[in-house]
């Protein structure tokens, strides 16, 4: 088909980076991207047990204990009794969310047990109430992170209260609850709450809810939301509200942030701005039976697929009830700060860059603006065995590269012809979690849009998430444990295609994975460019075993060889794959990749 060999005749089109959607009074959230989460309330005691019984339930969320394992109210107090009291200091969380490079911090002020973390004279269900001397943990938080130049955001449950006697629990389901009286739940205890939240501890950054639903799901109404958001805006204007409070961004444009799942990451670019909330193992209150936790590694891997995104990430601590923060956690936010003590300009105000989908296997980039200079951080997860770091779809000569982690900026050796940018890397990389490559452009520089990129070793590796053309096509996911692996089922005759840079002319062999199961050939694949065909007979791939032993036999996907291709010389070239499954036969066509 057509070949792209003039960079004039590409289309292309100045990078997208900005998060046009952003409410001026949320410029300092997407600038900041990275905060500490704080679970800590009763829960914190019961350390995942009570009575010597786990919590009731697999997925080990520790502050659930009160409703999983059916406590009476007032014998959950007496988790109070093993407090540490004397011990118990908020200003060394603090202290940890600074040394750990985050920017603010988030404190469930009362989680979904109702009880709150305050002097509230709303409820006598209080930290301040049943402790001696009075304790005030919110008041003390908000003095430390006043004192370290941290911002101060409260987590705060509306919808579910397990202590009201006409709070959402989701034994309501089973007994029902009258509109009227949840109303009077809100107006008595919601309401008023806030109110003391946002008049009694100076300013607060971020009220953050905990609805996971739409409201229309729930037995909260919209009015009802709409009455709590007005007094936050009433009482602080620039205080910042969640999307779980149970109004979308799409919904309700004066939400400030959209809130993803609990430990889900961002998968695609936003333009408002956004948050995952995550944990360094699993539970969110402190459970003693924590094993999996996370590495440093993949956290910072999360911080920072987030932000190249447009994202945020929050991670949660979960102190024991004497304060301490678990060692693992301690030490995974310790090393992450000490990562961003150098290469934290990657991270704090940058921004998204591709406008399409990553097209790099090495890892992330995420992109600031200053003055009339635009520079790229490429965040090298796995530094190539080569030492050549490929750099696919920027038509813009770079300017000077260097590692973020010299701090005399050397000059590294590259390439640049047409949309791809070839980087000479030194031997040894600079750091053992995620090393930063800066990319540095006069301007804005452009991108060709569309092109699969070219893999560390040379290949590229074409499916139906980087194609050129049609995009609509349905990917069955990945099912038996991904021994079945994604694919499309093609039942007619389908053309797929993909654009993509060759660096130099030569020779490229073609494979293609594909699961049929019938008996005999049926059908063809043909691969077409430039005058070029090459069409390989559809064979039958058979069954295997996904898992031995265990009367598992799934389809199997193979690769063949469907020949190979000449590139005359170096340039832009769109290949087509024409697929056409025989007569009431289907092709579960995987990938093609071309080296």
């Amino acid at each position: 088909m057509k070949k792209y060999l003039s960079l004039l005749l590409c289309l292309t089109a100045c990078c997208a980076s900005g998060q046009n959607q952003t409410h001026k009074r949320a410029e300092w959230f997407v600038d900041s991207r990275y905060g500490m989460f704080i679970h800590w309330g009763l829960y914190s005691a019961a350390e995942g047990y009570w009575k010597g019984e786990k919590i009731r339930n697999d997925n080990d969320y520790g502050e659930w204990i009160f409703y999983r394992n059916q406590i009476g109210k007032e014998e959950y107090l007496t988790l109070l009794d093993r407090f540490d009291w004397d011990d118990i200091d908020p200003e060394e969380w603090v202290v940890l969310a600074k040394r750990a490079g985050m920017k603010y911090i988030t404190l469930t002020a009362k989680h979904h047990d109702g009880f709150a973390l305050w002097d509230s004279k709303v409820s006598d269900y209080n930290v301040s109430r049943h402790t001696h001397p009075r304790r005030d943990i919110v008041a003390e938080l908000a003095a430390a992170c006043k004192k370290h130049d941290i911002r101060l955001c409260l987590y705060y449950s509306h919808w579910v209260d397990w202590e009201h006697e006409y709070g959402w629990s989701h034994e309501r389901e089973i007994t029902g609850l009258d509109t009227a009286d949840y109303d009077t739940y809100w107006q008595e205890k919601v309401i008023p709450q806030i109110r003391e939240l946002l008049t009694g501890y100076g300013e607060i950054s971020m009220l953050w809810f905990d609805m996971w639903l739409h409201h229309s799901s729930t037995i909260v109404t919209k009015a009802q939301l709409l009455q709590l958001k007005s007094l936050i805006r009433e009482l602080q204007p620039d205080c910042l509200v969640n999307s779980r409070l149970g109004l979308s961004v799409e919904e309700d444009p004066d939400v400030d942030f959209k809130t993803l799942g609990d430990n889900q990451l961002g998968s695609k670019k936003e333009d408002f701005p956004w948050q995952s909330p995550g944990t360094v193992a699993h539970s969110w209150g402190f459970h003693s039976g924590e094993t999996a936790w996370k590495s440093t590694t993949v956290l910072l891997k999360s911080l920072i697929g987030n932000v190249s995104l447009n994202g945020n990430f929050m991670l949660n601590i979960g102190p024991r009830a004497n304060g301490d923060v678990p060692c693992e956690i301690e030490q995974r936010l310790l090393e992450t700060g000490e990562w961003l003590e150098v290469n934290g300009e990657s991270v704090y105000g940058a921004k998204a860059f591709e406008s399409d989908a990553n097209p790099h296997d090495w890892g992330k980039i995420t992109m600031k603006r200053d003055g009339g200079k635009t520079r790229l951080y490429l965040h090298v997860y796995n530094w190539p065995l080569n030492k050549r770091l490929p750099l696919t779809g920027i038509t813009t000569a770079p300017g000077r590269i260097y590692l973020l982690a010299d701090k005399q900026k050397q000059a590294l050796p590259h390439t640049h012809a047409g949309p791809f940018t070839e980087i000479k890397l030194p031997a040894m990389q600079p750091d053992k979690y995620v090393s930063v490559v800066v990319v540095e452009y006069d301007g804005a520089p452009h991108v060709e849009q569309g092109l699969a990129g070219i893999s560390t070793d040379g290949g590229y590796s074409l499916t139906c998430d980087n194609l050129s053309g049609d995009k609509t096509l349905k990917t069955e996911r990945k099912s038996r444990g991904g021994t079945i692996p994604p694919h499309v089922i093609i039942r007619t005759p389908q053309r797929l295609a993909w654009r993509l840079y060759v660096d130099r002319a030569g020779d490229k062999t073609v494979d293609v994975s594909y699961s049929y199961q019938g008996k005999t050939d049926g059908g063809k694949i043909t691969c077409l460019m430039s005058g070029t065909q090459i069409t390989h007979a559809v064979a039958p791939t058979g069954k295997t075993v996904g898992e031995p032993n265990s009367n598992w036999v799934v389809d199997r996907f193979l690769s063949h060889r469907l020949g190979t291709i000449h590139f005359p010389e170096a340039g832009i070239y769109e290949l087509e794959f024409e697929i056409t499954p025989a007569k009431n036969s289907e092709v579960r066509f995987q990938w093609i990749w071309m080296k």
